[in-house]
């Protein structure tokens, strides 16, 4: 099961986000409250690989499926 990363929506100016983490089924529906205060929480989207390399007109015209710049190639 992965590891999914949640914050706490501030109520308040000025509050502080709490983060945290929590395993869940990919099944699972996102939370909306923090488990124990009840506090409204969203994810956190954090990493990925996303769809890199799936286009092979972008690997061969942009020196790589992420462009030029990235200190990859």
């Amino acid at each position: 099961m992965p590891t999914y990363v949640y914050e706490t929506i501030p109520q308040f100016e000025g509050e502080p986000a709490k983060r945290f983490e929590i395993r869940q089924s990919m099944k699972d529906a996102a939370l909306t409250q923090h488990p124990d205060s009840g506090q409204p929480v969203r994810r956190v989207p954090i990493g990925g690989t996303g769809l890199m390399g799936a286009s092979s007109s972008a690997s061969s015209s942009s020196g790589g499926s992420c462009g030029t710049g990235c200190g990859c190639h």
